[in-house]
């Protein structure tokens, strides 16, 4: 019995393994985005800046007094805008016929708020939110009613920013002309005050 085991095991260690991962199966472009059910059955708007466009999906959660017969009437979304003014984003609804939970999936590179917290206007008026941290952004949900006509979702960070090359080419420019302004013979002519 026991050579018929270790013959066995030794047959076995003659198999050569074969190990199939993801990668083998799909190709790499697999993993370019992080897709779930909520982007795939999501309402979505595009921005571009930049020569780079950026999605914001957005969706509803049916109201939980209906039975499953009823249909939902999700609200009607009008615009959806980002202010970079107050760096945020601003949602503006024609209706909305229940009251029911609204979501926004917020990538970090839109829009990102100091150590995770945001500030959610209902018809600018403050309101609670919920917040979940995803691999490639936020989602930000919050309650909305029937009479909700704006939701404005504010940050510290918005795009585009003031960037850094921005600045580099600002300060080498200020460094520039303060050199020029030194070494110009225009200086020599201007009267000093003690």
């Amino acid at each position: 019995m026991k050579e018929i085991l270790i013959a066995s095991l030794f047959f076995l260690m003659l198999i050569p393994a074969s190990n199939v991962y993801a990668e083998h199966v799909l190709g790499i472009e697999a993993y370019g985005q992080f897709l779930d059910i909520s982007q795939l059955e999501a309402e979505k708007k595009s921005f571009e800046f930049d020569d780079v466009t950026y999605t914001l999906y957005y969706g509803y959660h049916g109201s939980l007094d209906s039975s499953m017969t009823d249909p939902f009437e999700e609200p009607i979304v009008t615009e959806m805008i980002i202010n970079q003014e107050r760096k945020s984003i601003e949602v503006t609804f024609a209706e909305v016929p229940d009251a029911t939970d609204f979501w926004v999936r917020i990538p970090f590179d839109v829009l990102t708020a100091e150590k995770e917290q945001y500030q959610v206007l209902v018809n600018e008026e403050d309101t609670g939110y919920d917040l979940m941290k995803m691999p490639d952004g936020y989602v930000v949900g919050l309650i909305i009613t029937e009479d909700t006509k704006h939701v404005e979702i504010i940050g510290t960070k918005v795009i585009p920013e003031f960037g850094t090359i921005a600045i580099l080419v600002l300060g080498v420019a200020i460094v520039g002309i303060i050199y020029v302004s030194r070494m110009s013979s225009f200086r020599t002519s201007w009267t000093r005050i003690n």
